[in-house]
């Protein structure tokens, strides 16, 4: 397997360990509030890192302003439609939404870059898509365990779902987009050798100075409530997982890899989590999530050889 590929998976892996760790977190932190201790600590990790690893010298003024861009789009647009998107059509859809990321990125980094596949990848790409879509689209007879129920009360027969609103499906297509047009900008950064945290250190420093800004917002301010002793380090430990390692290997990926490859490969977070969620909850997940990810495993051993 190809180094980029290969950091591209670790950074799905990083992603999935992420979420486990803000589903702990769900119903206790509001999430701009999360959002902003997340982006901090994750600002404060990449800047040491780089500091130590003297990252800061590989980044020019053209590369720089490339990365702040990629921040505006993949962190700051991204993150923020995507928390709007999961209130307006919930988690399931949104994560199906952002796998969208994919083929956006295929498209620019082909219309942009030029950057072609083999058809063996191609293929692969496809089989990668239709295992995330498989494994997460699907429909579920009861909620999913981070949806709380009103009542407390388990749902034994199929649960009515509405479809979800316009508006939701649409913050959904721009949290996808949003993310294939950071990767896409700080594409042309990462080839040219800017250290990977050095990287994800300016691309986070731009959203830190925007999620604390809203908090000139009264209904951001207005976030209130008794914080857990262990709610902070359980942010951090996430920001490490997520914004900080998982992300800055996602720019070592770029620096080689395809635009469109390694964002299918770090699509594949959903799929990932599926044995997460099973050591932690004892509960074996659904048989068509597991074809799913038999599918996408199959679809990243084409990408990988093609």
């Amino acid at each position: 397997m190809l180094i980029s590929e290969a950091l591209a998976l670790g950074s799905a892996i990083c992603m999935a360990l992420s979420s486990m760790f803000i589903n702990e977190l769900n119903g206790r932190v509001p999430l701009m509030r999360l959002a902003r201790w997340q982006i901090t600590a994750a600002f404060l990790m990449t800047a040491l890192a780089a500091t130590a690893l003297g990252g800061w010298a590989t980044l020019g003024a053209w590369q720089f302003s490339a990365l702040a861009g990629s921040g505006l789009f993949g962190i700051v647009l991204a993150s923020t439609t995507y928390f709007a998107a999961i209130y307006a059509a919930g988690p399931r859809v949104t994560a199906l939404l952002f796998s969208l990321a994919s083929p956006f990125a295929l498209a620019m980094g082909y219309v942009v870059f030029g950057e072609t596949i083999s058809a063996m990848q191609g293929a692969g790409v496809a089989l990668i898509l239709c295992g995330i879509v498989i494994a997460i689209g699907v429909r579920r007879r009861r909620p999913a365990p981070m949806i709380p129920l009103a009542d407390g009360e388990p749902i034994e027969a199929p649960a009515p779902q509405e479809s979800p609103s316009l508006k939701g499906i649409a913050l959904g297509v721009v949290t996808a987009f949003g993310q294939a047009v950071g990767s896409l900008l700080a594409r042309p950064a990462m080839a040219a050798g800017v250290e990977p945290f050095a990287a994800m250190a300016v691309r986070s420093g731009l959203a830190v100075i925007f999620f604390w800004a809203l908090l000139l917002l009264p209904a951001i301010r207005r976030q209130t409530g008794e914080i857990e002793r262990r709610d902070f380090p359980l942010a951090v430990i996430s920001a490490f997982f997520g914004t900080a390692l998982g992300m800055s290997l996602l720019m070592g990926a770029l620096k080689t890899g395809s635009v469109g490859i390694v964002s299918t490969l770090s699509s594949m977070t959903p799929i990932v989590i599926l044995p997460m969620v099973w050591l932690r909850s004892g509960k074996m997940p659904q048989p068509y999530a597991w074809a799913g990810a038999a599918m996408a495993i199959a679809g990243t051993a084409l990408v990988s050889l093609g």
